[in-house]
């Protein structure tokens, strides 16, 4: 079988491309390019530390969710951070073609040296940086302190009550999940809280493939809009508790929006969206930062049943054009700035040429939001033709009609996320409401322990999949933190710390250069007095190599009760393969767990056959789940869809028809415990 264009990622890592163009670059999404690997790596051993760059010197940096600099030096010890980062030569142009990925734009490198295979830590897909030698994996860093009390563990108590069985760990749970895949997601859909004006006659049908896409609760009703707007909790939500905070690097700058002042603002958004003729499929395109009213413009949409794509800010005209052109929208909303780095940047410009080109494609309104102080170039949008209004007057001009939810079927698109198009145009993945749903409250609640109590924040922008992951947190009831801007303004290092301390977050998200730099630079937020993390329960890291020198570090510079999860997923799933456990330790060097439902398989790369546990091979999933990709957006998009992940494998591990191909290079050392080790690519990675 040949090898066919495929799209994978860390989670949240913009995803792959062709496995031929990956076998000579890969694309890190920004401006650079990975080195070709040869039977020599180059590895980076790096101090890090905040820089202020903007592109050309006229321009805003990079909004990226790790806004670093690398400082090689020629002499360090063996205990000095390896990093492998690809060479990012500066924030996005205005005619700037290449897409940057949120997760690694910002870094400049300095200084390389060449090593040993034995002492490389191999750049891997799924968040995780092992070192070949891997005795010191084994080593554990956490466990809950009470299991039972989690709803994971409550989860377990009534799948045994129900079916009559005597599972007593992840394991056993994880195995039922994928052996009763159908019995599995009705259990979840009940347990999580799934909000539907008509529940399905059946979860799947049985037998179904992977390959076409199967409809998980295909007769089903509901709306994505109002799953999050509200939530079903054991106790009603109070109105008038806070639903969202926005920040950004501005001391003060904190706007926080309550459950009910977030609804009413989704209605009369939504209402002048229909007065605007917008209607279900019409596509709605974001050129937004992260902040609440990006919330509301997908909320809108959704309740209508529009399709949200979002593009943050730091990408250039090109890289935006590339993909927006492609789906033509019909409704724009964009920001007139953005704040980074201790300036405000107006973008209105480059808005202007974005919208001259989409007017071709069927643009009719641009919603300018007031980020930043400044015009907003109203009078120059319109004179292209289009109507454009800013965000305030277009929610004031609202009908009093009640807020509505279009119940829709469980395979309606919702969101559109792109590829990094590397080799052409990216392309335009298509994720649908209810898989989205499902599998973000399933990770959310079961995998994560979140609760109306929890505090989320994700340092991401709105083009990366872990905003669109992080915004599901609100169908838990739990408070949604929305932050924009540099992670290391106003306090340097300490700043981040500084807004979970103060907003007491327990769920943060991050990328693992992030944590890296506060290694090599020997921050530990716990050791100021000022700071306090008591309430921080969970670390989530992503988008790169997480070296297992910066796992034994996390826990001393943070909490030593918090769980540190490296995630793994991508863009192409919209969620997780690689989940957190509260049931599982946390060791040097592994992700936590397969996630439940998910059938992942270790293969020979090139028969397909099972390898035994502890070898390596390529990650195929095996069964059906229900966030796969409704499509590829636009001409011959199902024919694109199916090469992607469908070509590479079929007829493998006793299942008929085509299974998932992934694209990682992995090994499973013990299936008892459901730990992933992640060795990197599996077209020629190293080893």
């Amino acid at each position: 079988m040949t090898t066919s264009p495929q799209s994978t990622t860390t989670a949240g890592h913009p995803p792959r491309h062709s496995k031929a163009e990956d076998a000579n670059t890969w694309s890190s999404g920004c401006s650079g390019t990975w080195r070709s690997w040869t039977p020599s790596f180059f590895i980076f051993f790096a101090t890090l530390r905040p820089e202020s760059r903007s592109a050309n010197g006229t321009g805003p940096p990079s909004l990226s969710p790790t806004d670093l600099s690398y400082r090689g030096a020629p002499r360090f010890s063996r205990k000095t951070v390896a990093v492998c980062l690809p060479v990012c030569h500066g924030p996005a142009s205005p005619r700037q073609t290449r897409h940057r990925n949120p997760s690694a734009v910002g870094f400049s490198l300095r200084h390389r040296r060449r090593i040993s295979h034995d002492t490389f830590y191999p750049p891997t897909a799924m968040g995780q940086s092992v070192p070949q030698n891997s005795v010191a994996l084994a080593e554990k860093l956490w466990t809950h302190p009470d299991p039972s009390s989690t709803p994971m563990w409550r989860f377990i108590q009534g799948i045994n009550e129900k079916y009559s069985l005597t599972i007593a760990g992840y394991p056993e749970l994880y195995q039922w999940s994928i052996d009763n895949v159908a019995d599995f997601w009705s259990e979840a859909w009940h347990f999580v809280g799934i909000v539907a004006s008509k529940e399905a006659d059946q979860v799947l049908p049985k037998d179904a493939p992977m390959y076409p896409r199967p409809d998980f609760f295909g007769s089903a009703r509901l709306n994505f809009a109002e799953n999050l707007l509200f939530p079903p909790t054991s106790t009603p939500l109070d109105a008038t508790a806070t639903a969202v905070i926005t920040t950004t690097e501005l001391p003060g700058d904190l706007r926080s929006t309550s459950w009910a002042q977030l609804r009413e603002a989704v209605r009369r958004c939504a209402n002048s969206l229909r007065a605007a003729g917008l209607r279900p499929n019409d596509v709605v395109a974001g050129y937004v930062s992260n902040h609440v009213e990006a919330l509301v413009a997908m909320l809108a949409a959704a309740s209508i049943g529009a399709v949200w794509t979002g593009i943050s800010p730091d990408n250039g005209v090109s890289a935006v054009l590339d993909r927006l052109s492609q789906i033509g929208p019909k409704v724009l909303f964009a920001d007139n700035g953005t704040v980074y780095n201790g300036k405000e940047w107006s973008s209105t410009s480059k808005t202007d040429e974005i919208v001259t080109a989409l007017k071709s494609t069927g643009l009719e309104t641009v919603i300018v939001i007031n980020n930043i102080k400044g015009e907003l170039g109203l009078t120059e949008l319109t004179a292209h033709g289009v109507r454009a209004v800013d965000y305030t007057s277009f929610l004031d001009a609202a009908s009093t009609d009640a807020l509505k939810f279009e119940q829709l079927p469980s395979s309606h698109p919702l969101y559109i996320l792109y590829s990094s198009g590397t080799t052409g145009l990216p392309k335009a993945i298509v994720h649908t409401a209810l898989g989205t749903l499902l599998q973000h409250k399933k990770e959310h609640v079961l995998h994560c322990s979140l609760t109306p109590a929890s505090r989320m924040l994700y340092y991401t922008t709105t083009s990366w999949m872990m905003w669109h992951w992080s915004i599901g947190a609100l169908a838990t009831g739990a408070t949604l933190l929305l932050y924009s801007g540099s992670p290391f303004r106003p306090n340097s290092y300490l700043s981040i710390p500084r807004i979970l301390s103060d907003l007491q977050v327990t769920h943060f998200g991050t990328s693992a250069a992030y944590l890296t730099a506060l290694e090599a630079n020997n921050v530990r937020p716990i050791e100021d007095k000022s700071i306090d993390l008591s309430r921080l329960e969970a670390i989530y890291s992503t988008a790169s190599p997480l070296p297992p020198s910066t796992f034994k570090f996390v826990y001393e510079a943070f909490p030593k009760t918090v769980n540190l999860a490296s995630i793994t997923g991508g863009t192409d799933i919209i969620s997780l393969f690689g989940a957190p456990c509260p049931l599982l330790p946390v060791r040097v060097g592994e992700i936590q767990c397969a996630g439940l439902g998910m059938a992942i398989k270790v293969v020979d790369s090139a028969t397909g056959e099972d390898v035994p546990a502890g070898e390596p091979g390529d990650l195929v999933c095996v069964k059906p789940f229900p966030c796969q990709p409704l499509t590829f957006f636009g001409a011959k998009g199902e024919d694109k869809y199916r090469a992607a992940y469908f070509e590479r494998f079929a007829d493998v591990c006793g299942v008929q028809g085509a299974v998932w191909h992934h694209g990682d290079f992995v090994k499973i050392p013990d299936a008892s415990t459901g730990a992933l080790l992640m060795l990197g690519r599996s077209d020629g990675a190293p080893q």
